[in-house]
């Protein structure tokens, strides 16, 4: 696996927020997946069976979220429960993020702690950079670099212990 300079260093200190957290709790999921709700059909549930396919143990709302279940308190729960967040930034996610939706409330949760691995899908940093300047300040990953496939055995290898 190759990484770019960039890459290694955005994400060693996430390795080391993972290294932290899966000591003080052991029993935490690898990642939160957070995405706009018109990818969860598609990128997002493409980059889910990915990364359960590489072994990572995900918190996806369309797996997680049961009929009935309170949606902000599961959400809540799952990032609560997750060592890492992955933000999948799509247009569809560049559209909602200004109406405050979930993502957004997701967004702000893990922009708090140095736990926050973006995915740029089919949009730029520069487009992020307009809608949300915090959350482009951290680099990540780029299936303009990286194929869907790459990026999730990336994250697989950062979150393996």
């Amino acid at each position: 696996m190759s990484y770019t300079l960039g890459q290694v260093q955005s994400l060693q200190p996430i390795r080391q927020t993972i290294e932290t957290r899966a000591a003080a709790q052991p029993d935490l999921r690898d990642v939160f997946l957070c995405h706009a709700w018109d990818d969860r059909q598609g990128a997002a549930k493409e980059l889910h069976e990915l990364l359960v396919a590489a072994g990572v143990k995900v918190w996806f709302s369309e797996k997680d979220l049961g009929l009935g279940v309170p949606m902000m308190r599961a959400i809540d729960k799952g990032l609560a429960n997750s060592r890492i967040g992955l933000v999948l930034v799509t247009p569809a996610l560049l559209a909602r993020l200004p109406k405050e939706s979930v993502a957004d409330k997701e967004l702000s949760t893990l922009l708090a702690g140095n736990q926050l691995v973006p995915i740029v899908h089919n949009t730029t940093y520069d487009a992020l950079r307009n809608v949300s300047p915090l959350l482009a300040s951290r680099s990540g990953l780029d299936t303009a670099e990286d194929s869907m496939s790459v990026i999730a055995e990336k994250i697989a290898e950062l979150v393996t212990l």
